[in-house]
């Protein structure tokens, strides 16, 4: 079947650019525990070509956003902007997406192997907390819906999985999946693919999970069979996202809880997929 693409609007993050420099200049400052998979906010959940966010204070002068013009030749931007923020990733300079005085959106550099790395950020030359982290070899997490958008029966501040139709059409309560649909889950940190994305690059082409990966997808912890699972890959033309294109088994219940599993790495618990019953 063919891929579906992601509508960019579900991506995009709009920001004012051109803020002053604070006077005095003061170095970043962040922890280990405010260093997460941006998908989940999961801590300490991060892994090659996953998209991480880094929380904290000074982490920039001014807010950016990624754009259309800061991807020239298919190279991704270190900085953005006019920004002089940049983060580093076991000594290589992370691709970002989003620059704010407290928030960081990056992309876990594709190279890096399942091993203890140092992270840090510099703002014009000031360098933050050298962070010691262990990536995995994956680090599953589901895009969500923003909060308060998807109330569900019976669930208290329910969050529901970024999903859609192959047609693109995004599953929400007024617009929900049932059972025999085809759905299409959007993530980040499913790990290493064939071929895997070149640092740097944006990846323009398919790529599934590597021969030997162990991907499930469990609703209401059943796993759905293998064979339902179409492709899980590369998302072609976004840095660090994945997407899964499976079908929903007839047996399945309404807004199920999702989670991703893969080589023994699962993403967050008490996340859900708006499903109505026939």
């Amino acid at each position: 079947m063919p891929l579906v693409r992601l509508p960019l609007a579900l991506l995009s993050i709009w920001c004012l650019l051109g803020a002053e420099k604070p006077v005095p200049r003061v170095a970043p400052y962040y922890d280990a525990a405010s260093i997460v998979n941006a998908a989940d906010n999961a801590s300490g959940q991060l892994a090659a070509n996953t998209i991480g966010t880094i929380y904290g204070t000074n982490l920039a002068y001014g807010t950016a956003a990624i754009s259309l013009n800061d991807i020239r030749n298919g190279l991704l931007p270190i900085v953005l902007g006019d920004d002089e923020t940049q983060v580093f990733v076991g000594g290589n300079a992370a691709d970002l997406y989003y620059v704010s005085p407290t928030q960081i959106n990056f992309l876990v550099p594709p190279n890096m192997l399942a091993l203890p790395v140092q992270v840090f950020v510099t703002v014009d030359g000031l360098h933050g907390p050298t962070i010691q982290l262990t990536l995995g070899a994956a680090a599953p997490g589901l895009f969500e819906l923003p909060p308060g958008t998807c109330p569900l029966p019976g669930v208290i501040d329910p969050l529901c999985a970024i999903g859609t139709l192959p047609d693109g059409t995004l599953l929400t309560p007024s617009s929900p999946a049932k059972p025999g649909d085809i759905v299409v889950l959007w993530v980040t940190g499913l790990g290493a693919t064939d071929p895997m994305p070149v640092y740097g690059i944006l990846p323009t082409t398919a790529a599934p999970l590597v021969s030997g990966a162990t991907l499930s997808i469990l609703l209401d912890g059943q796993s759905v069979a293998a064979s339902a699972i179409f492709y899980a890959g590369i998302a072609p033309g976004f840095a660090g996202l994945y997407q899964i294109n499976f079908k929903l088994p007839g047996s399945t219940a309404a807004n199920p809880e999702i989670r991703v599993r893969v080589d023994g790495a699962i993403s967050a618990p008490k996340i859900y997929l708006p499903v109505m019953l026939n």
